[in-house]
């Protein structure tokens, strides 16, 4: 992971989301589901010592339209 890449656990970006107007609607097993106001929804996987792979954090910014330098200003 490149440095302009920040390296997070899931509840880092749980609370990422929840600033930006997500909120928590279920949890199956590991998996939190977040849903905004347009019905846009995410899954963060929340693992306790584990930080998310870059492919999946990437995955999960895309479905939420966040992008690197919004993340980075919301944690």
């Amino acid at each position: 992971m490149s440095p302009r890449h920040p390296v997070i656990n899931g509840k880092q970006l749980a609370k990422a989301l929840e600033k930006k107007g997500f909120v928590f609607t279920r949890q199956c097993g590991s998996h939190a589901i977040y849903k905004n106001k347009f019905n846009a929804r995410v899954t963060v996987p929340i693992h306790e010592k584990k930080d998310i792979p870059t492919g999946t954090l990437l995955q999960i910014l895309t479905d939420a339209k966040i992008s690197f330098d919004e993340l980075k200003k919301l944690l």
